[in-house]
Parts: C-alpha cells; sequence; structure tokens
C-alpha cells in the first residue's frame, strides 16, 4: 500500500476517534476506552479492507462484521457514519432515548450494523454461523468478529472457538482487543488468558501477532487471512486503551466513563485534525 493510501486511513482514524469522544461526551455515558483501543482496526476494516455497500446495508454479498465487545459501539457507530451509513451529526443522539444508536449496537435499528452485540461472549458463535451460512450458500463474503482480551474469559468464546475449527472456516478472522485492561483491573489480575496466541493456536487458529495501533501492520494482516485456507485466523492486536488521548491511555478508569468539559476539550486537541 502506498505512503499517501496509509496516511489517508490515520486521518480517517482521527476523525473516527474524535466521533466517539462527541458520542462519550454528549450523553455522558459510555466506554471511551476500549473503543479508542479499536478505533485503527476499525478504520482499516471499514475504509480499506470489507466488502460493504453504504446504499445497500442489507446486500447479501457483503461481508459482515460482528462487534462481540458491544460496549465500544462508539467506535463502530463513529465508522459507520464516517462511511455514510447515517449522517454524522447522529453520533450526537448517542444513548439518547429517542435516538436509535444505543449503547449497544442494534442491527434493527442502525444501518451496517451485522449483528446485536452486549453481553459479553457471544458474538463468536454468532460470526460463526454466518460464516457457516455462507459456506452452506457458496457466497465469497467473510466474516470479521472483534473480541475484547477480557472477554475472552468467557467460556463459550472456546466452545465456539472448537466449532470455528471443526467447520474449517476459512471465511471467518477474529481480532483480539488487547489493551490488556478491563473494568476491574488488568487481565492478569482478574482472570489471566495469557497467552492468548497459544490458547488459540491450540483451537486450531492460524494466529497472528501485530500492533494494534500501526496501520500498515493491520493491513497486511487482513491480507494474510484472506489467503489462509481450512481454518480460521485470529488477529492479535496489542493495543493501548484510551489511545490517543494522554490522560486515557492505560488508565482502567476510563473503561467507561464520559470525561468532563475541560477533559473533552484537551482530549479533542490532542487529536487534532
Amino acid at each position: 500500500m502506498k505512503i499517501k493510501e496509509i496516511n489517508e486511513l490515520k486521518v480517517i482514524a482521527k476523525k473516527v476517534r474524535r466521533g466517539i469522544l462527541e458520542q462519550v461526551y454528549t450523553a455522558q455515558s459510555g466506554h471511551p476506552g476500549g473503543s479508542l483501543s479499536i478505533a485503527d482496526i476499525l478504520t482499516v476494516l471499514y475504509f480499506n479492507e470489507i466488502n460493504i455497500d453504504e446504499k445497500n446495508p442489507k446486500w447479501e454479498d457483503r461481508d459482515r462484521l460482528v462487534l462481540s465487545k458491544g460496549h465500544c459501539s462508539p467506535a463502530l457507530y463513529s465508522c459507520l457514519a464516517n462511511r455514510g451509513f447515517f449522517k454524522e451529526d447522529e453520533l450526537k443522539s448517542f444513548r439518547n432515548i429517542e435516538g436509535k444508536l444505543q449503547g449497544h449496537p442494534d442491527m434493527n435499528k442502525v444501518p451496517g450494523v451485522d449483528m446485536t452485540t452486549g453481553s459479553l461472549g457471544q458474538g463468536l458463535s454468532a460470526a460463526n454461523g454466518m460464516a457457516i451460512a455462507g459456506k452452506m450458500d457458496k457466497r465469497e463474503y467473510r466474516v470479521y468478529c472483534v473480541l475484547g482480551d477480557g472477554e475472552i474469559e468467557e467460556g463459550q468464546i472456546w466452545e465456539a472457538a472448537m466449532a470455528a475449527n471443526k467447520y474449517k472456516l476459512d471465511n471467518l478472522c477474529v481480532i483480539v482487543d488487547n489493551n490488556n485492561l478491563q473494568i476491574d483491573g488488568t487481565i492478569e489480575e482478574v482472570m489471566s488468558s495469557y497467552p492468548i496466541d497459544e490458547k488459540f493456536k491450540s483451537f486450531g487458529f492460524q494466529v497472528i501477532n501485530i500492533d494494534g495501533h500501526d496501520i500498515e501492520e493491520i493491513i497486511k494482516a487482513f491480507e494474510v487471512a484472506k489467503n489462509i485456507k481450512e481454518k480460521p485466523t485470529c488477529i492479535i492486536a496489542k493495543t493501548i486503551k484510551g489511545k490517543g488521548i494522554s490522560f486515557m491511555e492505560n488508565q482502567v478508569g476510563w473503561h467507561g466513563k464520559a470525561p468532563n468539559e475541560e477533559q473533552f476539550k484537551q482530549a479533542m486537541e490532542e487529536i487534532g485534525d
């Protein structure tokens, strides 16, 4: 990929981050930390990788994305708005009782959302179903599933991982957002799932380890994943919770807290245009 194109994606990622902050600040509710940690990954997916049509959100041959860590919906909504699935002004309605942008994404209300998520641990099972359906219907679409590293403490994730291997879902790509923090502390403190890569390998996945904030690395990982046959792929993205905002980075307290006016202004200045 050309340097110009990588730089363009970096600019979009900044817009995505600004959208995340605007949503959480306006609502005075939400999860900025984990949304910011997946901003670069979702930017690459929605603006470089997945095959979708914002004018036809239900297109049968589109690629699918399941945001299993559904509480990080601000990142998804910001990408969808910037991609043109709905107007960017609607981001201001996040978590508003009269708006459609709920705290967790709802496929029945938001164009571009492929799966309603919220209860952690369930998204990979849904993604498996989509991938199996694609094979049965002989369609070429791919399915992407974003998991949190705290979320993979859920047992259902590993049942789904076994199924993905059994059915040789090479049209499935799992992305683990490995920011090492969850609501109650570090992954090691709560319930360590390390080594994550070895676990997914033992469940039959092709594993790729990347820096989840390096646009070029993210792009290359998705290219590799598309060429893996007879097995699912897991991309483990090492990320920073609250990435891009100095006072939020690696701070567990920003898992689910909204900035005040002063913090919001500082954060927006740090992101820049």
